[in-house]
């Protein structure tokens, strides 16, 4: 009897679903931010669908991503349960910080999510609409702060086309870097800068609120259900789009990065994640693969050149 309730127990384990792996995602930057969100949303959808058991987020803030992509290139080597979290600003800091590590040095998997550019003030500022910041930026460059996220990345970008556009010298922008997108949105709320600028999905709750005002977004089109001109319909011709990735470690077979590439589009194509995508605000840019890794090659050459172009790299 004892034997046969052994086999019972035994037979049971093994009918019990097996998880892909234990994944431990690493958000390279401070609690709060656009990073930060995305690995706790994926987080959340991987237990969710059943993809893993466990997964944890892990920060390791500084340099716009790039002290958490060196130390996940040389510590997880190999390992097909580690996750990263990059994109847009990432490529932006590579160049700027001169990094010795870059994205060629992690195994990249998948595009995951779009998201445009927010350009707000304090709701106590006199500035009431894109046109005035402008004429403020015009008068003395110098005098207006702009709080964002790290230097050379999608934020200073889009400060520094918006500089170009208004006829502005963009090397003459007041650009105050924060590594997270809570230090910075104190900041705003604090009026201890002009404007802040990032992703509209983290200033979302505050302009509903009335804390903060919408002046303008990055986007081509007005989009759907938020209140702002674009940057066009303000006069300035600047169309940004931030867009963040998922990475696995160096060194892993082809088995294994395919596993993992099958677990996150699981994870892209279920009804979870397309709901956590309205939720925050985020277009579903999904892109895997060899396309996926075509169009960052792409994407770093564009960077460079506008980066030397507002000054930021040589």
């Amino acid at each position: 009897m004892k034997h046969f309730f052994l086999a019972s127990i035994l037979a049971g384990a093994l009918a019990l679903p097996a998880y892909a792996a234990d994944y431990t995602i690493i958000a390279p930057a401070n609690p709060g931010g656009g990073w930060d969100q995305t690995a706790r949303s994926l987080q959340t959808v991987m237990q969710q669908e059943g993809v893993s058991g466990n997964v944890q987020v892990q920060n390791v803030p500084g340099a716009g991503g790039t002290i958490g992509l060196a130390q996940f290139a040389s510590q997880q080597k190999g390992n097909p349960n580690a996750l990263l979290v990059g994109g847009y600003v990432m490529v932006g800091a590579i160049l700027t910080n001169n990094s010795p590590v870059t994205l060629k040095d992690v195994t990249p998997i998948a595009r995951l999510t779009g998201e445009y550019e927010a350009i707000v003030v304090p709701a106590s500022s006199e500035i009431q609409t894109m046109a005035d910041l402008v004429e403020a930026l015009k008068k003395d460059p110098g005098a207006v702060s702009w709080a964002g996220g790290s230097a050379g990345g999608t934020d200073h970008i889009t400060v520094g086309l918006i500089a170009k556009a208004a006829g502005v010298d963009p090397t003459k922008i007041n650009y105050i870097a924060y590594s997270g997108g809570g230090e910075a949105l104190a900041a705003i709320l604090g009026s201890q800068v002009t404007a802040g600028i990032s992703g509209y999905g983290e200033f979302e709750s505050q302009i509903k609120a009335g804390a903060l005002r919408l002046l303008a977004v990055s986007s081509a089109e007005r989009i759907e259900g938020v209140d702002a001109p674009t940057l066009k319909e303000s006069g300035l011709d600047v169309v940004v789009e931030n867009w963040r990735m998922i990475a696995a470690a160096p060194g892993l077979t082809e088995e294994q990065e395919a596993a993992i590439t099958a677990d996150i589009e699981k994870v892209a194509k279920s009804a979870a994640w397309q709901e956590t995508l309205k939720t925050k605000g985020w277009q579903d840019t999904y892109l895997a693969g060899d396309a996926f890794k075509e169009q960052l090659t792409k994407d770093t050459a564009a960077t460079e050149a506008v980066l030397k172009d507002i000054g930021l790299v040589k």
